[in-house]
């Protein structure tokens, strides 16, 4: 069975997918960007506030599928400018403590001019 992951403390999908999915005790979760789910808009204008607000969105989501950062199996993460990977990596570090496998990628652009963008696997509780 497939369960669709939905929060209002994260921010709603801004195309036609879901917040997340649930198959099989594993969590998927969409990439989230740096969106404040109050505001409906990104505010932080640097790397690290940026990825903190990611983080706050990621967990939401991961929270409301019953699992949370600990149980990361796989994260994919993707960064506007590849020059901003080690101020990335000390935001990530915090939250993923378990170092769970990882990509991470420059891309050429990001949704609504995101600096940076992560999606995560992780088993349920």
């Amino acid at each position: 069975m497939i369960n669709k992951i939905s929060t209002d403390k994260a921010p709603a999908a801004i195309g036609p997918y879901s917040q997340a999915i649930v198959h099989g005790g594993i969590v998927f979760t969409s990439g989230q960007i740096p969106i404040n789910p109050a505001s409906g808009a990104i505010e932080a204008t640097d790397i690290t506030a940026q990825t903190e607000q990611v983080m706050k969105n990621l967990g939401e989501v991961l929270c409301a599928a019953g699992s949370c950062f600990e149980k990361a199996i796989k994260t994919t993460c993707f960064l506007a400018n590849i020059s901003d990977f080690a101020a990335f990596n000390e935001v990530y570090a915090k939250y993923f403590t378990e170092k769970p496998a990882r990509s991470c990628v420059a891309v050429k652009d990001l949704p609504k001019g995101a600096l940076v963008e992560v999606e995560v696997i992780a088993e349920i509780n």
